[in-house]
């Protein structure tokens, strides 16, 4: 006798079957990961529409939240990206990126100097402080800066012993977006005097072992807000170049 629940069902051809099954879970069986780490003195709130870009390219993310001002840059990579890679939503994605903005990207930096992750896939870090901020060095000193801005942010002068500047060359594939539009004119005419976001010059955001960096007209605090920012990090994720030419070599 037949099932009466067998008796309902419409029979599929294997090609119909098999475009179900690549929607749903794509070609490779299980989706790539990326995880979101905001800038000092943020929250994940600020990444939402880089989230939302990321998840409707067919990522799964997550984006952290996380106490940027309560320690140092070592201590919040340590804990923070150890939970975010073990977290249960990227459980079974073969390959996990990141995309970060500013302190964000110093996280993986001092994260991965210590580190090894099979899974890592591709890093775009969005205004880095990679080889420190001149802001720092002018207002470092200040009680008020240095209560602003917790232990991690008193670590990111330009100066050759700064954290930024002991963590060497990167290990992983890496594009930098920097921004050359300031909308805190005193910083960028009294402490930074090269062209920069209000926060980092575009210089500083460099270093060594990047694979692409790209200059947009966005300021510091909006780069993972703009359109022209998103539209080149997901292309890097996806395809390891900001642009749809072959990648060349940063100068």
């Amino acid at each position: 006798m037949n099932h009466p629940v067998m008796r309902n069902l419409v029979p599929v051809s294997p090609s119909v079957a098999l475009l179900f099954i690549l929607l749903t879970v794509g070609p490779t069986g299980a989706q790539e990961g990326v995880i979101l780490l905001h800038g000092l003195c943020r929250s994940k709130s600020s990444m939402a529409r880089m989230e939302q870009a990321l998840l409707e390219s067919g990522f799964v993310v997550e984006n952290i939240q996380y106490p940027s001002r309560t320690a140092g840059i070592e201590p919040l990579a340590e804990t923070t990206i150890s939970n975010a890679l073990a977290g249960a939503r990227l459980r079974n994605c073969p390959r996990i990126h990141f995309v970060t903005h500013s302190l964000g990207g110093i996280l993986v930096r001092s994260y991965f100097t210590r580190h090894t992750e099979p899974r890592l896939g591709r890093v775009v870090m969005l205004g880095p402080p990679n080889q420190g901020s001149e802001v720092v060095d002018n207002l470092g000193t200040w009680w008020i800066f240095r209560k602003l801005n917790g232990p991690a942010g008193n670590q990111l002068g330009t100066g050759t012993n700064s954290l930024p500047n002991r963590l060497g060359p990167v290990n992983f594939e890496l594009g930098v977006i920097a921004g050359d539009r300031s909308i805190n004119w005193i910083n960028s005419l009294v402490m930074i005097h090269n062209r920069d976001d209000g926060k980092v010059s575009i210089e500083h955001t460099k270093v060594e072992g990047m694979k692409e960096h790209l200059v947009v007209h966005v300021s510091h605090p909006y780069l993972m807000k703009r359109t022209t920012v998103i539209e080149p990090t997901i292309r890097f994720l996806q395809t390891g170049s900001f642009s749809n030419q072959p990648a060349t070599p940063p100068h």
